[in-house]
């Protein structure tokens, strides 16, 4: 049987649902069919805009997203407005998971980082689902402990290394999930993801550029050599997916383009 979402018409009918699947997301694409019937009617697809704030820190979200081809970064904004990104999250998962933690909501600011489309979902029905314990129980805990892993590494590859191999970890990171090797990405928002100074960014991208691994240009980022792009970053990239591989299912978002 085939469950069609609604659809969630922009004011130019720029799109429509059937163009995007929910199973474009790892986590909607895992779930059995009667968890597909029970949720799939009541996803709303959506356009999500480059910098949007879906979630400021603090507040409860009423939704959880599952993007599809957009990325929205999990931020920690301190009380004089520096920021640093502490995960990433597209197509592999879902914005949200305060909402079945229990803890109703969280320290980090969710901002979408490269724009496109996800689908939403109202809180309490995903919470409605979870708490059958059944598939979706089993999937968003294994699910929390690999955004758990990327946290802890992210911290770890902030304090020991070095802004280059971080600039190298959040673009493996971020290709992982899109469906082309191209970020649309200035070095400013960059510099902000990793909390670090511009001019920092501005150096790491240009050493990259130099060895030949990306092609940066007027806030376009492109990857062109991805295998010397994992030998010149630190194994804080592969611990990340290694971990996501062992805890969830491969999808072809979380797969090296």
């Amino acid at each position: 049987m085939t469950v069609h979402p609604q659809q969630l018409t922009p004011p130019n009918g720029a799109f429509e649902p059937f163009d995007r699947p929910p199973t474009n997301n790892r986590l909607l694409s895992e779930l059995p069919e009667d968890a597909q019937q029970r949720i799939f009617p009541h996803l709303e697809l959506v356009e999500i805009g480059l910098g949007q704030v879906i979630c400021e820190s603090g507040t409860k979200l009423r939704h959880v997203y599952f993007p599809l081809d957009s990325i929205v970064s999990l931020l920690y904004v301190t009380a004089n407005g520096a920021s640093a990104e502490i995960a990433v999250v597209g197509c592999d998962g879902m914005v949200g998971v305060s909402q079945y933690l229990g803890g109703g909501s969280t320290t980090s600011r969710a901002v979408v980082q490269s724009q496109g489309f996800a689908y939403r979902l109202l809180g309490q029905r995903l919470m409605n689902e979870f708490n059958l314990f059944g598939a979706l129980f089993n999937l968003l805990l294994r699910y929390s402990q690999a955004v758990l892993t990327q946290t802890a590494q992210t911290a770890v590859c902030n304090r020991h290394h070095s802004i280059e191999q971080q600039l190298c970890r959040w673009l493996l990171l971020s290709i992982d999930r899109l469906p082309s090797p191209i970020l649309v990405m200035t070095q400013e928002l960059i510099a902000n993801m990793l909390g670090v100074r511009r001019e920092g960014v501005t150096q790491a991208a240009g050493n990259l550029q130099k060895l030949g691994i990306i092609n940066y240009r007027r806030g376009h980022i492109e990857v062109i050599d991805r295998q010397l792009l994992e030998k010149t970053c630190c194994e804080c990239y592969r611990v990340v997916q290694a971990e996501s591989r062992r805890l969830m299912p491969v999808h072809r978002c979380c797969s090296p383009i």
